[in-house]
């Protein structure tokens, strides 16, 4: 059986890490040994930051919704809580686009809760 020497996959996985190290500063992107470290720890990063992301954004529509409702005398958990029980299923990222865009969310006419969460 003939020896095998990785010649053309090594290729290729060296030219994979330095394309994606490409813009990195000196040997970090020129050497495979330095670009595959900052590489790797670049993708650590990406991941990171998607997950942070959502957190992120998910905290911001809460505070656009809880300040949609403190403008109509509710706060967030008073208007969450009656939305549950008169069935209305929005995200929250629907309820804050409605909180930016419109004066709709938050009204107690236009939902009918009641400032203790009834709905009425």
């Amino acid at each position: 059986m003939p020896r095998a020497k990785r010649g053309n996959k090594r290729k290729e996985n060296r030219k994979k890490i330095l394309k994606l190290a490409k813009g990195y500063r000196a040997t970090k992107s020129k050497l495979y040994r330095s670009a595959k470290e900052s590489v790797e720890r670049g993708l650590v990063f990406a991941y990171t930051g998607r997950k942070l992301k959502k957190r992120d954004f998910r905290s911001l529509w809460i505070v656009r919704i809880g300040a949609a409702a403190r403008l109509n005398g509710l706060n967030y958990s008073q208007l969450m809580h009656g939305l549950s029980l008169a069935g209305i299923e929005l995200d929250r990222k629907v309820l804050a686009d409605l909180a930016a865009h419109s004066r709709a969310v938050g009204r107690a006419d236009s939902i009918r809760i009641a400032p203790a969460g009834r709905v009425t």
